[in-house]
């Protein structure tokens, strides 16, 4: 098993940036891909960005340019750093884990508001 904890959400205004981060504990060698979902009210989860164990990265279309995805593998830490935000990236963000098993694993979530 692989537990997630998320961490960094908040309120911020349109433009501003917050940085979330999600460590990983359990199993963590059973982990390939990690990354980060969103869930908007009355929305599909969707797919933010992810990071594979090899450093490869995918990003939505909607936050390329302005999202950038780390992993420190050392802390078995995901980042997910946000810049320039919009009020429609407000969401509940998940951390979600993949394992080489292709089992998924996902954080409780953390609210990100963009208001002014």
């Amino acid at each position: 098993q692989v537990q997630l904890v998320e961490s960094g959400g908040g309120l911020v205004q349109p433009g501003g940036s917050l940085r979330l981060s999600c460590a990983a504990s359990g199993n963590i060698f059973t982990i390939n891909a990690m990354g980060w979902y969103r869930q908007a009210p009355g929305k599909e989860r969707e797919l933010v960005a992810d990071i594979t164990s090899g450093g490869s990265t995918n990003y939505v279309d909607s936050v390329k340019g302005r999202f950038t995805i780390s992993r420190d593998n050392a802390k078995n830490t995901v980042y997910l750093q946000m810049n320039s935000l919009k009020p429609e990236d407000t969401a509940v963000y998940y951390c979600h884990a993949k394992s080489w098993g292709h089992s998924d694993y996902w954080g409780q979530g953390t609210q990100v508001t963009v208001s002014s």
